[in-house]
């Protein structure tokens, strides 16, 4: 996995907010995982806000799977997902390569940063 600093950004950040307790996590998980292989330059994250909760603050995530990718430090997509893997494999081809402001809000590109900073 590549690493990550001010200058060097994650190119590509997909996360996953879930709980524990959810059972449509819990089935989405594995296919989540899986994903990887098809986009090997990826920082791939699932996140149990409950578990990391002092992480995602502020943001309230109330419907599950929510998802989060981001481009080049950037958020570029923050929102719940159905759980169909080939929706998210298009969703992240549509958001590969984008650059320039978001419009997300600032507690979105705020959590984009705290995990660009913890990939490895």
């Amino acid at each position: 996995m590549p690493s990550s600093n001010a200058s060097n950004p994650v190119p590509l950040l997909v996360a996953c907010l879930c709980a524990q307790w959810c059972g449509t996590c819990k089935d989405y998980a594995a296919l989540f995982g899986a994903l990887q292989t098809d986009f090997p330059g990826a920082h791939f994250r699932w996140i149990d806000i409950e578990d990391e909760s002092e992480l995602v603050d502020p943001i309230e995530v109330e419907n599950f799977p929510t998802l989060l990718i981001a481009t080049g430090g950037q958020a570029r997509f923050f929102g719940t997902l159905t759980p169909h893997i080939e929706t998210l494999k298009r969703l992240i081809q549509s958001h590969q390569g984008h650059s320039g402001p978001s419009r997300l809000p600032a507690t979105v590109q705020a959590l984009t940063q705290r995990l660009a900073a913890q990939a490895p």
